[in-house]
């Protein structure tokens, strides 16, 4: 071993803790990466695997109704490979022993044969019969969610009809990886099902014999899905076709993709912090070590040692202790990722999810870590490899500077142990703002962690209890006449009743056009609210059309311009409104309109899509009970019953992600201060043991040392509270979509903890740096020679 090898091993274990602070910093940034990055890949090439092997199709299309003939003209469409039509209805269900309303979508299974999209994965039981009209297949989520088992019953009501069904099998087919209920956001297995029925029982259940009312298509290798979805809307329009879509716009595969995105964002965002901070540390700590080795440097080069051996094995300090962050980073995201992993398990129902690191992982990890490494040594390394023999066998010239410099007047006044302290932190100005922004990010993180936590509380109280204020909305099959409603309002319990009306719609500003729904809403209503982004009550103007904010900007329409509306049903009327009025809304993009302007351009008189209901909630299990027994109800949800089911969904999601951002935000702290106080105690151990001599006690001199700590973590939790904002505001930018947006929101308790936080850690950092100074070898300290 060369004496630069063992001078390098002798350097790395005398400042082993030094040196670990520094790799737990950079590990907790190698772990965020492993589990984001091996997690999306993960994910991949599980979804990629299902969508392969159980043929996933490439456009969807639902109309009103279709003969079968139809799909030979389907079939015919140049880039059309297979055609698959089916029939497709929602209604409820019904399960001894639970009483809440239960929504279903059916989907029928061919009588002959198998599906040749969209495959059934069967995780138990088998796939209906020849000849069988009571069976089905019960989507894994909802089964597992109530204990069910194939040979189980289960009642459906379907367009008004009830029926009793076996359960033959337990599965799910790649259409159905996010299992949510139309309209919703978040997975409610105990609530909402997905069945699989054979063909001929649904077509009597629908009155759909011989017809369709969905299809699925898969495309040949080349085709333009653009061109085949046109030639598809252009074929069904007179079915009452509402629009093909192609894969990348179907509802479960957004979800998923959605969420790739998010983590995305997230392999980007949280690694370059962590590893920005380490790289400080390291900046630090080796900044360090080569001034306290002047003298051995001048005698290395005295000795004939180039300037490339010197500056090689400074790097290499560096570089192995990023290995050193490296490996730990590998452990440690390996083992969230798992975890990670478990999470999406039961959020999507992929078959199989098993997390792996890959060696392109592996690579990017031991770049990017090295990267850092060498990028904080970078300063240290060269000034070591630039030093002369004959300036480094002399002291290193003391700092000639003035506090007076920086403040004069009264800070001349200030005590001598104060004055030493401010004027510590001026020798160094950019180690000072260096080690505060430092403690700051460590502060953001910690706020980052508890963000998502307000967002959902602040999305909860704007739209469940300031926009939606009713306890119970229902959807009918068909549009119904508005006598509907004298009906309801008569039911037990109801106290109020309003009607809605939804229409499929494009709408269209200049080249822009987005699929969506256009609500109509009664005036005044009290029971479903548009609201502006500052909560405020809008009221829909009677000449004008008012669209979610998220929509407003996806097609850059400003108040004022003329939109165009145009509906997906047989008569593809066109409405051109000028936008008035802009809804704050955190899910969906969508059109609001007066429910009489809507139902005058649908040319139809007044319907009826759905409605919404306020009621006692004494009376609540009366009124479900009667509202299950009307058959014409395809849809009952309760608000209450919403709210919980989000906050249980979300709860393992948002307190995993918060305890992982605490801990990591105390890892930054503890890393910052351990390492800047050991280096400050490394460089003043002589001044400090020669005021101790002087007669100086232990709590004066450590004063000196653990006050710049604390003057430093002070000063950096307010601006760790402005850091938070930026980190949020990037998180923010990279969740919105048009499924789902994050408000900008952080509560006084978010902003308490993290900055109690990070005082607590820096209060048992600094005990541990006390006893260090307690211990101080006097006379030790003072015969050393740097």
């Amino acid at each position: 071993m060369s004496v630069l090898a063992r001078k390098l091993w002798r350097d790395l274990w005398h400042m082993r803790w030094q040196v670990l602070a520094v790799a737990v910093v950079a590990a907790v940034g190698v772990a965020n990466l492993v589990m984001s990055r091996a997690t999306l890949e993960s994910l991949e090439a599980s979804r990629d695997r299902y969508y392969r092997e159980y043929a996933f199709a490439d456009v969807f299309a639902e109309m009103k109704r279709a003969p079968e003939g139809v799909a030979r003209r389907l079939a015919e469409i140049p880039g059309i490979a297979v055609v698959d039509t089916r029939v497709v209805a929602f209604g409820r269900a019904e399960l001894p022993g639970f009483s809440n309303p239960i929504r279903i979508q059916a989907v029928s299974t061919p009588e002959f044969g198998t599906l040749r999209l969209n495959r059934l994965h069967l995780r138990s039981g088998r796939a209906p019969g020849l000849g069988e009209r009571d069976t089905l297949v019960v989507s894994d989520a909802f089964a597992e969610a109530h204990g069910l088992r194939p040979g189980d019953a289960l009642t459906l009501i379907l367009h008004g009809r009830r029926q009793k069904f076996r359960i033959v099998g337990i599965g799910a087919t790649p259409e159905f990886v996010a299992q949510m209920a139309p309209m919703t956001i978040f997975p409610d297995a105990r609530r909402f099902a997905i069945v699989w029925i054979p063909r001929p029982a649904l077509e009597a259940a629908m009155d759909m014999d011989g017809a369709f009312n969905s299809v699925a298509v898969a495309l040949e290798p080349r085709a333009r899905s653009e061109q085949v979805i046109a030639n598809i809307d252009r074929e069904l329009a007179r079915y009452g076709g509402i629009g093909a879509v192609s894969r990348a716009d179907q509802r479960s595969h957004r979800y998923l993709s959605e969420e790739f995105r998010q983590l995305a964002t997230m392999a980007r965002i949280f690694p370059a912090v962590f590893l920005g901070v380490s790289a400080f540390v390291l900046h630090v700590v080796l900044g360090r070590l080569v001034a306290g080795q002047r003298e051995q440097i001048g005698t290395l080069k005295a000795f004939g040692f180039e300037r490339g051996e010197i500056w090689r094995h400074y790097a290499g300090f560096a570089l192995l202790t990023g290995l050193i962050g490296a490996a730990l980073g590998l452990a440690l995201g390996a083992r969230l990722g798992v975890a990670m992993a478990d999470l999406y398990r039961e959020f999507y129902r992929l078959p199989f999810l098993d997390f792996t690191t890959s060696w392109g992982v592996v690579w990017i990890v031991l770049l990017v870590s090295l990267g850092s490494a060498l990028l904080g040594a970078a300063i240290p390394v060269l000034a070591a490899a630039r030093l002369l023999p004959a300036e480094a066998m002399r002291p290193e010239i003391p700092w000639r500077g003035a506090v007076r410099r920086f403040a004069p007047g009264r800070l001349q006044r200030w005590s001598q142990a104060h004055r030493l302290i401010a004027r510590n932190l001026q020798r160094r100005p950019w180690r000072t703002l260096l080690t505060c922004l430092g403690l700051a990010l460590g502060t953001a993180v910690m706020m980052m962690g508890r963000f998502q936590n307000d967002a959902i509380d602040d999305i909860v109280q704007r739209q469940f209890r300031q926009a939606e204020r009713h306890d119970v909305s229902v959807s009918f099959f068909e549009p119904q006449s508005p006598r509907v409603m004298n009906e309801l309002a008569a039911l037990p319990g109801v106290l109020t009743a309003e009607r809605e009306r939804s229409v499929p719609v494009i709408v269209r500003f200049r080249a822009a056009e987005y699929r969506t729904a256009v609500r109509g809403l009664p005036p005044h209503s009290r029971l479903r609210r548009t609201i502006d982004s500052e909560g405020n009550p809008i009221q829909l103007p009677l000449r004008g059309v008012a669209l979610t904010d998220y929509l407003a900007d996806l097609l850059g329409a400003g108040l004022g311009d003329m939109v165009e509306l145009e509906t997906l049903d047989a008569r593809r009327r066109v409405l051109r409104l000028p936008l008035t009025a802009v809804v704050g809304e955190p899910f969906g993009s969508q059109a609001y309109l007066p429910l009489a302007t809507l139902d005058r351009a649908m040319g139809e008189g007044e319907r009826v899509s759905g409605a919404v209901l306020a009621a006692d909630s004494l009376a609540m299990p009366a009124l479900l009970d009667a509202l299950e027994r009307r058959p014409a109800i395809a849809g009952i949800d309760e608000r209450l019953a919403g709210i919980r089911n989000f906050y249980e969904g979300m709860a393992n999601t948002i307190l995993t992600f918060t305890l992982i951002a605490t801990l990591f935000g105390v890892v930054i702290t503890a890393g910052v201060i351990y390492s800047s106080a050991r280096v400050a105690l490394s460089e003043r151990a002589r001044d400090l043991a020669s005021l101790r001599i002087l007669g100086f006690t232990s709590a004066e001199v450590g004063y000196l040392l653990l006050g710049e700590l604390a003057l430093l973590t002070v000063a950096a939790i307010p601006l760790g509270f402005l850091l938070g904002h930026g980190l949020i505001a990037l998180l923010v930018l990279g969740y919105d979509s048009d499924l789902f947006r994050i408000p900008h929101y952080v509560s006084a308790a978010t902003y308490g903890i993290a900055g109690v936080t990070t005082l607590i850690t820096a209060l048992l950092c600094g005990g541990l740096i006390w006893r260090r100074i307690t211990r101080l070898d006097l006379i030790g300290v003072l015969k050393a020679r740097d």
